[in-house]
């Protein structure tokens, strides 16, 4: 029995379908489908997905939609041809941008001028009656032969009788029936899921849906025989579906894609910028060596006609540049020499060994991938220059899918099945990352839950379930999609939710899988940073600095980054980084290239990083199985740190094309999905012994490359980025107010939050005051080498407030009612500034200043005034101890210039015998101590089996503490929320690098609200 369903939503119609277009695509093939429907609720979003998995399973998709009319009944649109396509995708853009984001307005009239080409099956309204009928005539006649009437069976009392309504308004209209099934998911297990997303999507619980929810599980795929037994009365219902799939032959590989050319002759016009930024690269002359590789890379991109794609990226990155923005090319472009000499990337390809199959292949053929960081704060200017040159229907934003995570999953479903919030808060809270998949009994119990009561379970199975699931479109951090034909012809292009900003409904994987060219504009905090670093050393010191022309190689750099004081560094400041640089003991530039790339998930994850120390550290001797390998590997001492030196072995010992050898690398990157990288096992391994080579060599190498599939490195990428660890550092270490000020404007960015920043700080020297009224400026700045804490780091007040202030302020203020007067700012503006102890200048310390603002009201009338009525009389208010002081700033300051909350306690953590962190080192390794601190961050990275680190802080410095996975569940609670923790165990001292291996741990938080009456609030940063 032969049978195409038609009407299938997938969960790419968020809180709506509850399979994914794969699951659905691979129940129709297991069924026996003919053909199979994608047709979400005004979208395209699942049907690329859908498309590959058809490819894989061997079994026709038919593209489509439905579509939700303003003014009449909903259809389904499936087009038969390419033209047909682009119509559809119109129609939706416009439906799109005519609406909110989620929401679409498609009318009558819109869709009906779209339909040229399309195959239309209207669905009819629960009571089909006259007005219907009309409509489906008004389709008929305006598009005779290609329209149809849906039907399906409800499984309720009436369906006969709807059924034979149903085909009679079809036979007076002239329109035949189609059996439809509905379908919301796969499997009827699904159901109850389904419900739950309805409840999300309406707002109520699954028990207050009530009718709204449906009747029964019967919305799933079913067995063609089983249609074909549902529509016994109608059988040509079950033809005409494969009568609609016969004429819808469209499919995504017939897109086409086009490069924006803006040049007659875009090869010659490439080549000869690419000529002139060699000369300028190279004053003394092109090496060799680069001439060869831009003559290699130039007839290449040449013969695969992609001049014009480095023509639009050299194009924007001259348009960034022209704005004085900083920016820098990053990923597999920089393997190229072109994008070098083009100015896209700073990898100089006479210091570097670049594989540029990495980034192109003839074999493989598919257009390149360029990434470009801009300032993150300027890139806008750069998306709105895009936006403009080419127009809304020529550029896009590609977009992201947010998916449901552990932690939103369990709130939405929580929600929907009526448990409490603070149920849904306790459930959440017990979750860390990757860890909440099952909650034990025990677990359950200790948070106060019945783990055998039914809604519980219920609840976290479905919660499992939906995570993963799609939840709703967002924008791609920077992707831009730019065509020379128009993109709303190729894909629906909607609003975001940033005003100025369209995305188009498909994300990064969609794109690379439809063949579509993706540039993309990429935002990096450090780049802002370091143009405002460069922008104060002008300002302040008379010296003109540019990402290239920072002095290389300086040994003082060198010795700061190998005593791992980097915080704040570009890319080598987290805590994995700072336990590395010690032993690492980078020299070179070329080692920080390995320093970004060897604390990575690949490496660790193929034990690479142990062997790699222990040959740089000659405690072990470094060794080549021959000339050939030792060629590729001789720079990382015969350990394979990066991919392009995977596909640099495939080649040389495996006899893999460089096609091939890309191959391998892309299976690199699906391995943990997919494993794809298994296929390649015989291939590389047989192909290494016929070379000569040993088996167990040849496996062990196949098992390291392996460990890419946990993000193995591009060496390309990691210079890049070791280009900005290198200028960040060399700023700090020169210059370290000016590094603290450019990092504190340039927040949120980095690991530390600005009270480790500043603290940072004055460790490296520099004078550091709070904001004031008279004395600072919105942003944080400098004055006689000392920074002055601007108007941004307190809490609540406005950028708005500040330049009223600023503008009112003259040669400044003498009272918190001068400030009022003048200013017109409002009370809680004021009491803002007296909260964050900004009335220093004029003498009064907080409480006075706080006394002194609540008492201004209106005017007084002159009369009152001129008397010196109304005034309230002098008061003397009670100092504020420290402890209260230090609560007040971290409240509305996050830190305090006055001490650090440690240090009121220490006298009473001394006689308990807690250490401090300053005398870690010096206890040994493997002494039990006890330590106590504020908690910075948290972190539980995907290759640590489990293990959680956290940073403590005290008045005396920092202490990394390792949790182990048992100790962390007898600790949960503790771990995940307290904010003053006393944790006891064992160090670990290696290299000079200390740990403390928790044993105990204790939440203290409690105790920082006896510093005062008020709480202390800190925040830490947590990372998964």
């Amino acid at each position: 029995m032969q049978y195409a369903e038609l009407q299938v939503t997938s969960n790419f119609s968020f809180l709506e379908g509850a399979s994914d277009p794969d699951e659905l695509v691979i129940a129709a093939k297991a069924l026996g489908y003919s053909a199979v429907a994608i047709t979400d609720r005004n979208s395209l979003a699942g049907v690329v997905r859908a498309h590959v998995a058809a490819k894989e399973q061997g079994i026709q998709l038919v593209i489509g939609a439905r579509l939700d009319l303003t003014d009449g009944a909903s259809l389904l649109c499936f087009p038969s041809d390419l033209e047909a396509y682009g119509r559809l995708c119109q129609v939706l853009t416009a439906g799109r941008r005519a609406a909110a984001k989620g929401e679409c307005r498609i009318t009558k009239a819109e869709a009906m001028a779209a339909g040229a080409g399309q195959n239309l099956v209207l669905l009819p309204p629960e009571r089909p009656g006259k007005r219907f009928a009309a409509e489906l005539g008004e389709w008929r006649r305006r598009f005779p032969g290609s329209v149809w009437l849906a039907a399906s069976r409800r499984f309720a009392q009436d369906d006969a009788r709807r059924l034979g309504l149903l085909a009679r308004i079809g036979g007076l209209e002239g329109v035949p029936l189609v059996a439809v099934n509905d379908a919301l998911y796969h499997s009827p297990e699904r159901r109850p899921l389904q419900d739950v997303l309805t409840a999300v999507r309406l707002g109520c619980t699954v028990t207050g849906a009530g009718r709204r929810l449906a009747a029964n599980a019967e919305r799933h795929l079913k067995d063609p025989a089983e249609m074909a037994r549902l529509f016994e009365a109608y059988p040509d219902a079950i033809a005409e579906t494969l009568a609609i799939a016969g004429r819808c032959r469209f499919s995504i590989d017939d897109l086409k894609y086009n490069y924006p050319i803006e040049s007659e002759d875009a090869p010659a016009d490439l080549e000869k910028l690419v000529w002139e930024g060699a000369a300028e690269h190279y004053s003394e002359g092109v090496p060799d060596k680069v001439r060869d590789m831009l003559l290699h890379e130039l007839d290449l991109i040449r013969d695969l006609k992609f001049a014009a794609y480095f023509l639009t990226v050299q194009d924007i990155v001259r348009f960034a540049r022209s704005r004085g923005i900083l920016c820098q090319g990053r990923g597999s472009a920089a393997n190229s020499a072109v994008c070098y000499c083009l100015g896209i990337t700073a990898v100089d390809p006479a210091e570097s060994v670049l594989l540029f199959e990495r980034f192109i292949s003839r074999e493989r053929g598919e257009p390149p991938d360029i990434d470009v960081d801009f300032e993150h704060e300027r890139r806008e200017e750069v998306i709105q220059y895009i936006y403009a040159k080419y127009g809304r229907e020529r550029a896009g934003l590609a977009a992201t899918v947010i998916h449901y995570r552990g932690r939103s999953a369990l709130k939405d479903v929580g929600r929907a099945m009526g448990l409490s919030d603070d149920a849904i808060l306790s459930l959440s809270r017990s979750r860390w990352g990757r860890d909440g998949d099952a909650f034990s009994e025990a677990r359950l119990r200790e948070l106060g839950f019945d783990p055998e009561d039914p809604t519980l379970r219920l609840t976290l199975g479905l919660a499992r379930q939906l995570t993963g699931f799609p939840r709703h479109l967002s924008q791609h951090v920077g992707g831009f999609v730019i065509t020379r034909d128009r993109l709303d012809k190729l894909v629906p292009i909607e609003n975001a939710r940033m005003e100025g900003r369209t995305i188009i409904q498909w994300d990064k994987d969609d794109l690379d899988n439809a063949g579509l060219l993706k540039v993309d504009v990429l935002a990096l905090g450090m780049l802002t940073c370091i143009r405002k670093a460069f922008d104060l050393i002008r300002e302040h010191h008379g010296e003109d600095f540019a990402l290239a022309s920072v002095p290389r190689e300086d040994p003082a750099v060198y010795d700061m980054i190998c005593r791992a004081d980097v915080i704040g560094v570009f890319q080598i400041e987290s805590r994995a980084q700072m336990s590395m640089l010690p032993r690492l003991r980078p020299r070179k530039f070329y080692d920080l290239v390995i320093e970004v790339a060897i604390v990575r998930p690949g490496p660790i994850q193929g034990g690479m990083v142990h062997p790699y120390l222990r040959r740089r550290q000659g405690k072990e001797p470094v060794d080549y199985p021959d000339a050939k390998l030792k060629k590729v590997l001789e720079r990382t001492l015969g350990v394979p740190l990066f991919q392009e030196q995977a596909m640099q072995i495939a080649i040389v010992a495996a006899d893999f094309t460089p096609g091939e050898a890309d191959g391998l690398r892309r299976s690199m990157a699906s391995f943990r999905n997919l494993g794809t990288v298994n296929q390649y096992e015989t291939r590389l391994v047989e192909g290494m012994v016929k070379n000569g080579y040993q088996r167990d060599f040849a496996e062990r190498v196949f098992n390291q490359i392996k460990g890419f599939g946990d993000y193995g490195f591009p060496e390309s990428h990691a210079a890049s980025f070791a280009h900005l660890v290198y200028v960040s550092a060399w700023i700090k270490c020169h210059y370290p107010a000016v590094f603290a000020c450019a990092l504190l404007n340039s927040q949120p960015m980095g690991f530390y939050a600005p009270a480790q920043i500043v603290r940072d700080a004055r460790d490296h020297g520099v004078p550091v005051h709070p904001p004031d009224i008279n004395l600072s400026q919105w942003d944080n700045r400098l004055a006689n080498g000392a920074l002055r804490l601007g108007f941004r780091q307190i809490t609540g007040f406005s950028e708005g407030d500040a330049k009223i202030l600023l503008k009112s302020r003259g040669t400044g203020y003498v009272s918190p009612e001068d400030l009022w007067r003048r200013s017109g700012l409002d009370s809680a503006a004021l009491k803002r500034l007296a909260d964050a102890d900004a009335f220093g200048s004029i003498g009064l310390p907080r409480r006075q200043a706080l006394w002194a603002v609540r008492a201004l009201g209106a005017p007084l009338p002159p009369l009152f005034a001129a008397a010196g009525l109304g005034r309230e009389q002098p008061v003397v208010l009670p100092k504020m101890t420290m402890g209260e002081q230090v609560v007040e700033d971290y409240a509305h300051l996050r830190l305090s210039l006055k001490t650090h909350p440690l240090a009121l306690m220490r006298r009473a953590l001394a006689a308990e015998k807690i250490v401090p962190a300053r005398e870690l080192e010096a206890r040994g390794n493997g002494r039990r101590v006890t330590v106590e601190g504020l908690v910075l961050v948290r972190q539980r990275p995907g290759t640590a089996s489990g293990v959680i680190f956290v940073t403590l802080e005290d008045e005396t410095g920092v202490c990394n503490v390792v949790v182990w996975p048992h100790m962390f569940e007898k600790a949960r609670a503790a771990v995940l929320s307290g904010r003053l923790l006393r944790i006891g165990g064992r160090l670990q001292i290696e290299d000079g690098v200390v740990h403390l291996v928790a044993e105990t741990i204790l939440d203290r938080t409690q105790t920082l609200t006896r510093l005062a009456d008020s709480g202390l609030k800190t925040s830490s940063r947590d990372f998964q």
